[in-house]
């Protein structure tokens, strides 16, 4: 049987017009998913570079933790995204390949003082102010070495008073800044609580858990949905996380589920130590172990 040329067009377009309620249902699920995969642009070796856009899509991770650059003794971090034209150019490589950015990070303070740095009110309002400029409304803060808690309790004063007006600040534009401690999860509840400022929240890291004996699903519920802002989700580099017999994932999620969390969970270890250096293996196998567990 021939079909006319009326037919065929109107055979053509119906085809067209269900690719694209086809596609638009994908864009809305996508934006509608409960969790969402990250990975650390520092730790993929593309620290506030744009091409960390296009090799977190190549991995198809859905974002990427973008960092304000090292600290050393300057000032404040070294930083290309106080410089419009040139944060425009990540917003807009952010728009071209669908990588979203889950949280700006002061990775800096993994060996800098957040407790004794003189010039941190710069340090802090410039990463605000990056915040909302870019309409991110999470920044990652880790209390590294120099600000260890457990090693360093006497640090806890200056700490809790510096985050509580870091919190005013970040609150300023609605955000929240995500810390790392290294308690465990009753002690930083605990400190937060302490804060008492709903603008600072946790940053989970699957790592302090696991290299301290303790339950990551456990760790979780006690510190509960109100005080977790984002999740680290990988642990000290030995294999990759579908490997990694410390981690049971479907546990975790279920936990996650039990407590109505919802959020982006950000790859930075977890890399086998047998080729630690290949960044697509290591990241793409956990991003889409976890995409497994949490998005299918």
């Amino acid at each position: 049987m021939k079909l006319t040329c009326f037919k065929r067009f109107s055979i053509i377009a119906l085809i067209v017009a269900l690719s694209g309620t086809m596609n638009i249902t994908v864009s809305a699920q996508s934006k509608k998913q409960k969790y969402k995969v990250a990975v650390c642009d520092w730790m993929i070796l593309k620290r506030q570079k744009l091409g960390a856009f296009g090799l977190a899509s190549e991995i198809k991770a859905d974002g990427i933790e973008l960092d304000m650059g090292g600290l050393g003794k300057r000032p404040t971090f070294d930083s290309k995204l106080g410089d419009p034209i040139e944060r425009q150019k990540f917003l807009d490589k952010s728009k071209e390949t669908g990588v979203g950015i889950s949280s700006i990070a002061m990775s800096g303070f993994y060996a800098q003082s957040f407790a004794k740095r003189d010039s941190i009110t710069l340090m802090i309002n410039d990463c605000v102010a990056t915040m909302k400029n870019m309409k991110v409304k999470v920044a990652y803060l880790p209390l590294g070495t120099e600000s260890d808690l457990t090693k360093n309790p006497e640090l806890r004063p200056i700490i809790i008073e510096r985050l509580k007006w870091a919190g005013k600040q970040v609150g300023k534009i609605g955000g929240v800044i995500a810390i790392e401690t290294s308690l465990n999860a009753t002690e930083e509840k605990k400190l937060l609580e302490e804060i008492g400022c709903k603008h600072i929240k946790s940053s989970f890291n699957f790592a302090n858990a696991v290299d301290n004996g303790r339950d990551i699903a456990t760790e979780l519920k006690i510190l509960g949905k109100k005080y977790l802002a984002q999740i680290h989700a990988s642990t000290t580099d030995t294999v990759w996380l579908e490997n990694d017999k410390n981690v049971d994932m479907p546990k975790i999620k279920k936990a996650l589920d039990e407590m109505k969390w919802s959020g982006w969970l950000i790859v930075e270890r977890s890399r086998d130590v047998t080729q630690v250096h290949n960044v697509k293996a290591n990241y793409g196998a956990n991003v889409a172990y976890l995409k497994k567990i949490f998005q299918n």
